[in-house]
């Protein structure tokens, strides 16, 4: 991406940014038509891109599972790890809920295979796992918990809020139940 020019690189971040939007408002089947729309661009510069929905979709997924392990590297030497973990559970927890099956539509539709789904989930718990230790070795969370565990309690959240009016929010709730059974306040 480095090679294009400065509008088509602004068109491209454009359109991802609005396309996790649509995403998050719609699920995996969002318009490719209406993101164009919303971006300000036309469909054929959507296609340019992204030549069709699996690249748009895998894109969207990609760009926010970079942004999770870049987050959990930046909090990694905070000062209070539990604090450090809880930010980034919470955030992976948002993005969990908003994604409203993006995996599993990339699954079912054929356009990405489960290993590379597997692959964003070792991703994540090898950026976290980290900030598991930090905290466990604090007293900030029980020992016996690990970054796997985290990552299928935070997936659980977001299958069981997916039809919720209000996934996100309920997403957080669930969250802090969880919080407390794992890390209880000190």
């Amino acid at each position: 991406m480095t090679g294009q020019r400065a509008d088509a690189r602004r068109n491209y971040a454009r359109i991802l940014a609005v396309a996790e939007q649509e995403v998050a408002a719609h699920g995996a089947d969002a318009s490719l038509e209406r993101i164009a729309r919303i971006a300000g661009v036309g469909s054929a510069t959507v296609r340019r891109h992204f030549p069709g929905r699996r690249a748009l979709l895998e894109a969207v997924f990609g760009e926010r599972i970079a942004a999770l392990v870049a987050r959990a590297a930046e909090l990694t030497e905070a000062a209070d790890a539990r604090a450090a973990l809880l930010e980034w559970l919470g955030a992976l927890t948002t993005y969990a809920a908003s994604a409203r099956g993006m995996a599993d539509a990339l699954v079912q539709d054929g356009l990405t295979a489960p290993e590379e789904v597997e692959d964003c989930s070792a991703k994540l718990a090898t950026a976290v796992e980290p900030l598991v230790r930090r905290a466990a070795a604090t007293g900030g969370l029980a020992p016996d918990v690990t970054a796997a565990d985290l990552l299928t309690l935070v997936t659980g959240i977001a299958l069981a809020t997916e039809r919720h009016p209000d996934p996100a929010a309920e997403a957080r709730r669930l969250l802090g139940l969880v919080v407390a059974g794992v890390s209880p306040a000190r």
